[in-house]
């Protein structure tokens, strides 16, 4: 259940534990937002232009949204939920409080950070729960270059489309792209992460991903994050608005499609 306002968004998951009118949740899944969407021009028209990309054999669907980390009063109470389930978990053999990508969970800051990548995710994708996930389930980069080398490669059809395309191709498409990225989060000063999906509960394991990327560009100083997504959907498998399963082959109701920008 979403309950949406213009400054936050609240999120009930309903669980076996304390009672809100009525209603089983868990206390340290009713999640209370502020992160501020924050509109870039520049960002805004790559994002146009990623949103639907046909590259021949597949379709090119990809997703930048950059936030400004602010969880109004709720962010001591969530770490201490974080850190309370985290140290609960724990076992010599999966994880250890010393250790995560983002740092030691006993530091607030790191507690905050996997906090801000979890809240990004529920934000971006509203039709799934991210809520139970931990720092083992996100990696640390090595950074903003490493991640340009690697997405230049799979987004090479990408860009021979944005060169032909006309209004883009005055300028190559990854150029475009790291200016616009670096113009709005600033590269030189942010933290990469990724999420490690398991395929199955994530959109990333939706019917038709032939190949996927996800990345969160996180500037501490300026308190920003900034999510990169792309994902490589087959036409002959994939269900979405343009690209639907015969109906004796697949069931319709499956259907692949990205969320929508939701203004906080």
């Amino acid at each position: 259940m979403y309950w949406v306002g213009v400054d936050c968004f609240v999120k009930i998951t309903e669980l076996q534990s304390s009672s809100v009118q009525g209603v089983w949740v868990a206390p340290s899944l009713i999640e209370l937002s502020a992160m501020k969407y924050l509109d870039s021009t520049s960002l805004s028209r790559i994002n146009g232009f990623l949103d639907h990309v046909d590259v021949g054999d597949y379709v090119v669907h990809g997703n930048l949204e950059a936030y400004s980390c602010k969880l109004a009063g709720l962010d001591k109470k969530l770490s201490r939920s974080l850190e309370a389930s985290v140290a609960e978990g724990a076992s010599p053999s999966s994880m250890d409080l010393g250790k995560s990508p983002m740092g030691p969970l006993t530091e607030a800051t790191s507690r905050k950070t996997l906090i801000y990548l979890i809240l990004t995710l529920n934000h971006i994708y509203p039709d799934y729960d991210f809520s139970l996930l931990r720092a083992h389930h996100f990696r640390k980069e090595a950074g903003a270059k490493a991640v340009e080398a690697a997405t230049g490669a799979v987004l090479m059809e990408v860009a021979r489309v944005w060169a032909e395309t006309p209004g883009y191709g005055g300028r190559p498409f990854m150029d475009a792209l790291w200016a616009a990225l670096d113009e709005a989060i600033g590269l030189s000063e942010c933290d990469v992460y990724s999420y490690k999906s398991d395929g199955e509960d994530d959109p990333f394991g939706e019917a038709g991903n032939i190949w996927s990327f996800n990345y969160f560009l996180y500037n501490r100083k300026q308190k920003r994050v900034l999510y990169f997504s792309c994902r490589g959907v087959s036409k002959t498998a994939a269900s979405d608005d343009e690209y639907s399963f015969d109906s004796d082959d697949e069931d319709p109701a499956t259907r692949y499609g990205m969320a929508t920008d939701m203004e906080l």
